[in-house]
């Protein structure tokens, strides 16, 4: 049997939603969302809430999801990358005598995934014998060569000029981090330096609806409407 460690990252200093990750997310703090998902999946042998804010942790231990340990301070700043946390906890599991096959991380703010996305992440990774992290991405909704840059003037600048004139259709799609979730080996986390790599990894494409990133209010709105929608057609059953 596959032990997995599924690691929510909620540190108490958001700057562009404060408070975001126990924010109120259609009746509930947006981090339960996830943990529900999580819950409901039976795929994780264990489920740690990384915080270093006391009140994050009370909120999730009600929810039934107490920390065995808190993050440091130095692990919680704006500019910490996300790999130091994964590594920190994974060392202080095997510190407690706990091993894993593999370690996911899912983020705080992802109340669109469902059980299904997990289920068939765990699959995809599986079928590849854990040879490569995977990483759930979305595609672009146009293609990026046709983005422009903006000077202070206003002027638009294309990134690749004359691919305006290209068809979407011609072009192959690109892929972009969803925000959500993405697994590793527990060798790839131990061995990381720093922010670790972005090569080689598996990608697991996710809709646009369930990938989406919540950074600005507008994404908060945008992820209400999308939530709503999705569990009014939702079966009473599933929702139990």
């Amino acid at each position: 049997m596959t032990r997995r460690l599924a690691i929510v990252p909620a540190r108490g200093g958001s700057k562009r939603i404060p408070r975001k990750n126990i924010r109120d997310f259609c009746g509930k703090p947006m981090i339960g969302h996830i943990l529900d998902t999580v819950d409901k999946s039976n795929l994780f042998e264990t489920v740690h809430v990384s915080t270093e804010d006391q009140e994050v942790a009370d909120i999730v231990t009600t929810l039934g999801f107490e920390p065995e340990f808190l993050r440091p301070d130095n692990l919680a700043g704006d500019d910490v990358p996300i790999m130091p946390v994964l590594k920190f906890v994974c060392e202080k599991f095997s510190e407690n005598g706990h091993s894993f096959d593999e370690i996911w991380l899912l983020m705080a703010c992802a109340p669109l995934i469902d059980v299904a996305d997990l289920e068939g992440a765990a699959r995809l990774f599986a079928k590849h014998e854990g040879r490569h992290s995977m990483l759930a991405v979305c595609d672009y909704a146009v293609p990026i060569e046709w983005a422009f840059e903006m000077s202070p003037d206003g002027i638009l600048h294309p990134c690749q000029p004359g691919m305006f004139a290209v068809r979407s259709n011609d072009l192959a799609p690109k892929y972009h981090d969803s925000g959500t979730f993405a697994v590793f080996s527990p060798g790839t986390v131990l061995s990381s330096e720093g922010a670790g790599a972005d090569k080689g990894f598996l990608g697991y494409p996710l809709s646009r609806a369930h990938g989406l990133d919540i950074d600005t209010m507008e994404d908060w709105a945008v992820a209400e409407a999308l939530f709503r929608a999705k569990t009014q057609s939702e079966p009473e059953t599933s929702r139990k």
